[in-house]
């Protein structure tokens, strides 16, 4: 799996890091979400999978690799 996230989309809700903190993280200055990671080990994607499904802007793409 490989995450990209539009961070013009982005509204720093925070979502996806409550979701999946060892993938994403927010940046301190605006909220705008960034990723720690771009392809999660197995173990985390269900994690991710949940972060793109709850992300209110949608801003969360998953593609599989």
């Amino acid at each position: 799996m490989k995450i990209t996230i539009d961070q013009d989309a982005c509204i720093g809700s925070g979502q996806c890091v409550l979701s999946s903190p060892e993938v994403f993280d927010q940046r301190d200055v605006d909220g705008i979400a960034v990723l720690l990671q771009d392809s999660p080990e197995p173990g985390l994607q269900e994690d991710v999978r949940e972060a793109a499904r709850i992300c209110p802007a949608l801003a969360i793409t998953l593609t599989p690799s």
